[in-house]
């Protein structure tokens, strides 16, 4: 497959905007997948990115141990947390992943622990993912949507719903 033919881009401002949608795929979604930790769930998720060319291992490492140093600042609502490091770290393009958890686990964030849903992203640079960071938004604002996530089986259901809640 042809990049031209994975990613749909936008040209806002005169750079390349990232469409969510067309990052979320059978291979960067992981559904009811089972970890026993948050380093368990990070490595799992992250694996997703690696498999996808998206990124080097290290950059899971990476996700770790800024966790371990600065704590789960990327859990960002009840159940919801969106994994990351910086460019430097491994990223080789920007790309995004999606995994639900059967069972949540903590994370160590006081109000918005455990966390069941997981979107990890490498950005290669500090615009091209701002398209998707506002689709994930709109998505993750729905009550309803958030519900369909988590129930989702299969990676057609999760493009489904973003095809219904994000504008081209």
């Amino acid at each position: 497959m042809f990049c031209s033919d994975f990613f749909t881009k936008k040209v806002v401002d005169e750079e390349i905007m990232i469409n969510l949608r067309d990052m979320l795929n059978q291979e960067t979604i992981l559904l009811q997948a089972e970890a026993d930790d948050w380093q368990a769930a990070v490595r799992l998720g992250g694996q997703l990115l690696i498999d996808s060319g998206v990124a080097e291992p290290r950059y899971i490492d990476a996700i770790i141990q800024c966790t371990i140093e600065f704590g789960p600042y990327y859990v960002l609502a009840p159940g919801l947390a969106m994994p990351h490091a910086r460019p430097e770290h491994g990223v080789k393009k920007t790309g995004f992943s999606l995994m639900t958890l059967r069972t949540p686990v903590p994370f160590g964030h006081t109000e918005n622990d455990p966390v069941d849903i997981l979107i990890f992203l490498a950005a290669a640079d500090s615009s091209s993912h701002l398209e998707a960071m506002s689709q994930i938004v709109t998505v993750f604002s729905d009550d309803e949507a958030f519900a369909k996530i988590r129930q989702a089986k299969d990676a057609n259901q999760i493009n489904e719903l973003l095809n219904q809640m994000v504008d081209i």
